[in-house]
């Protein structure tokens, strides 16, 4: 609600309802789109209409996206990388106050640090889908094997790499699996949590904890020998070989 009392318009929609129609080349149409295709793709999946997306960012001409970002491809691209640098510095952030406080790197600090922003930074910059947004793309490139050796990736690649180091008890192979098995694991439950109604901080801290525990959970359960389908996926930390 606002703070008249009366109810807050979704992006790319008026307050009647109506959709806010703006020219293709206005300002504001590109973040309508990344808005409206966080929100569409998150509800229907990475195949919607390019053209419902257009139509759901109040867009007259609906070939708006494919003039802004090239493809659907390049949409769901931008709309990761329209949060990633916000994420990355705070991740960043974290590992400096880690740093500062000679902790050592356990799995739970580490897990932390690098899933907690995930919950915040999203909806401080207007998004209400972002997580569910990841659940349905996860397939796509930029998010199933992104090279963490790049610059963006900067905090990411760090967090994974002290994981990796930090789960000595597990031979090279299984940590391998279970930090790629981490990020699936990650978007299903950040997705769950952005679909309930907790409407007190209290209830919101709880369900974050518990999953940040399930999380450490899947990282450090130990396990009998693997086989040799977990043997063949190689031995260095995803994304930085």
């Amino acid at each position: 609600m606002s703070a008249c009392g009366t109810a807050a318009s979704a992006p790319g929609t008026a307050a009647a309802g109506r959709p806010i129609v703006t020219t293709v080349n206005s300002p504001d149409a590109r973040e309508l789109i990344l808005l409206a295709g966080e929100r569409t793709i998150a509800e229907r999946g990475p195949d919607v209409a390019l053209r419902d997306i257009a139509v759901a960012a109040g867009q007259r001409n609906n070939s708006a996206v494919h003039y802004h970002f090239g493809s659907r491809d390049g949409l769901i691209a931008a709309i990761i990388e329209r949060h990633q640098p916000a994420l990355e510095a705070r991740r960043m952030e974290l590992l400096a106050d880690h740093e500062d406080s000679d902790a050592p790197d356990t799995v739970a600090t580490l897990v932390d640090i690098l899933v907690r922003p995930m919950f915040d930074v999203p909806t401080a910059e207007g998004s209400t889908h972002y997580a569910r947004f990841l659940e349905q793309a996860r397939a796509h490139p930029a998010l199933s094997g992104p090279d963490l050796r790049e610059k963006r990736w900067h905090a990411t690649r760090v967090i994974v790499t002290r994981l990796y180091k930090a789960l000595p008890d597990l031979s090279p192979a299984l940590r391998t699996y279970r930090l790629r098995a981490m990020s699936t694991v990650i978007f299903a439950l950040l997705a769950d949590y952005e679909r309930q109604e907790l409407h007190t901080a209290d209830e919101r801290k709880d369900v974050q904890d518990t999953i940040l525990a399930m999380i450490v959970g899947l990282l450090t359960e130990p396990v009998g020998p693997q086989g040799a389908a977990v043997r063949a996926l190689g031995s260095k930390p995803p994304g930085i070989s």
